[in-house]
């Protein structure tokens, strides 16, 4: 079988029996989108929230909300039918806390209220995808751990590894 790779900031689609896969998700969130009647997935590897929170701009696969966008239409492109179309995503784990600098000396900086980049990643993703009308029909994010997933177009299934929690389906 073959393994497709999606990078940071890319998007890729393939027809059964080939598999995508991205590597190395932390704050991102890898978002794949299938088509169960056609064996077609798409995924995307997306590192920030939405290109207006980006302050420079750039390449539209790196924002979810423009992202999940572009992931659509090629899976429309693609022969897909847009009500086919079911979404799972994982990812948009909180490596790296950071303390708000107002929070007391020793206080756990999980506690800080404010949303973390993987937290609103998350969110983004979740919005755009409601406001497509495309199914979220499993996620697997937040933590404090890495992942990489595997989308296999033939079953729909995403496989999501991690170091520390193993290996899951969705």
């Amino acid at each position: 079988m073959k393994k497709i790779s999606v990078g940071i900031a890319d998007l890729q689609i393939a027809r059964a029996p080939a598999v995508l896969v991205s590597y190395g998700l932390g704050s991102c969130i890898g978002v794949a989108l299938h088509d169960p009647y056609l064996k077609i997935g798409g995924l995307a590897h997306v590192m920030l929230p939405s290109v207006t929170a980006g302050s420079r701009g750039g390449d539209p696969l790196k924002f979810a909300d423009t992202a999940v966008e572009a992931i659509v239409v090629r899976m429309i492109e693609a022969g897909c039918a847009r009500g086919a179309l079911l979404a799972k995503m994982a990812g948009g784990a909180d490596m790296f806390p950071t303390a708000d600098p107002r929070m007391a000396p020793g206080a756990d900086p999980r506690a800080d209220a404010r949303p973390r980049i993987g937290e609103r990643n998350a969110h983004a993703v979740r919005a755009k995808l409601e406001e497509m009308g495309i199914p979220l029909v499993a996620e697997d994010v937040g933590g404090n751990h890495g992942r990489t997933v595997e989308l296999v177009p033939a079953t729909g299934d995403l496989v999501v590894r991690s170091v520390r929690m193993g290996c899951k389906v969705l």
